[in-house]
């Protein structure tokens, strides 16, 4: 089981310290959070210079959300990135669930799925070499890996699944842990009857904070305040509650967690860790030992 690291959103200042940590230990894959109406750092700029500073980990999105952005400029970004990490750039993306974000974005949220299917197929385009269209050519850099990045869906409902098997290469799921053996089961029916070889790669993101009581309640203000306010489309009434309670905050939980995982297939967990403190990162080391 591979294990990845979320990085918090709160201290800019600490980042390096926690990829040059998480870089020396255990971990597979830094991941970074993406919004437009808050105050954290934007993804791609962030995890340019994070793959930079260390030397093995992966860097990943959770989840670049697409329909804010020109699929154009997106692809170049992208491509530049996982070219300038030496291919160790993962790719979560998906819709995104507020809507002050597409309204500062000057997207209407409305039909953002079928945006994102298109945007797929742009991209998909641009990394292949082709011209982006009438009148515009080919635009570079190519990415590492021929045809574009790995790329994960996040989501839960029935078309991001099928997506997956469309134009991913696998599924990244923060539903409850209860939850996933279902949605698990339906990526791999889903890339079956696409006639895609193999399976997905199936990954996990929980919540989880670990150390003395000021940490644990760091993150959980931090919780609140990042999913807090009435602007979410489709989502129940006391999902930020949900969210918060469920939060991982002992190291008995966080190993349950990944013996839980192990036993429904999946390939790889990030614990989102919503304190700044780079303590964490070893505590996590240690459980997980």
């Amino acid at each position: 089981m591979k294990v990845g690291l979320g990085l918090p959103i709160s201290d800019l200042a600490v980042l390096f310290d926690w990829a040059r940590r998480a870089d020396a230990g255990p971990f597979s894959t830094l991941a970074l959070l993406d919004r437009l109406v808050y105050d954290n750092p934007e993804p791609l700029v962030t995890l340019a210079a994070i793959a930079g500073a260390v030397d093995r980990i992966r860097v990943q999105t959770e989840v670049l959300l697409a329909p804010l952005r020109p699929p154009a400029l997106m692809a170049k970004q992208v491509a530049t990135l996982d070219r300038l990490s030496g291919g160790r750039l993962t790719l979560g993306i998906g819709l995104g669930a507020r809507r002050d974000d597409y309204i500062a974005a000057g997207v209407a949220p409305h039909g953002r799925g079928a945006r994102l299917d298109q945007i797929m197929k742009d991209m998909r385009r641009v990394w292949l070499g082709e011209p982006y269209g009438e009148g515009a050519g080919p635009i570079g850099p190519a990415p590492a890996r021929h045809g574009g990045p790995e790329i994960l869906f996040g989501g839960f409902k029935p078309a991001a699944i099928q997506r997956i098997a469309r134009f991913g290469d696998g599924l990244l799921c923060a539903s409850p842990i209860a939850e996933m053996d279902g949605l698990f089961r339906a990526a791999e029916q889903a890339w079956r009857s696409a006639g895609r070889p193999g399976r997905p790669k199936l990954v996990a993101q929980l919540n989880a904070a670990l150390g003395p009581d000021r940490i644990i309640d760091e993150a959980r203000g931090e919780i609140r305040r990042y999913y807090g306010g009435p602007q979410y489309m489709e989502l129940p009434a006391d999902y930020t509650g949900m969210v918060v309670r469920r939060m991982l905050t002992t190291a008995g939980e966080v190993r349950d967690a990944v013996d839980r995982l192990t036993n429904i297939g999946a390939d790889e967990i990030i614990f989102y860790c919503w304190s700044s403190d780079p303590g964490q990162v070893d505590r996590f080391s240690e459980t997980l030992a």
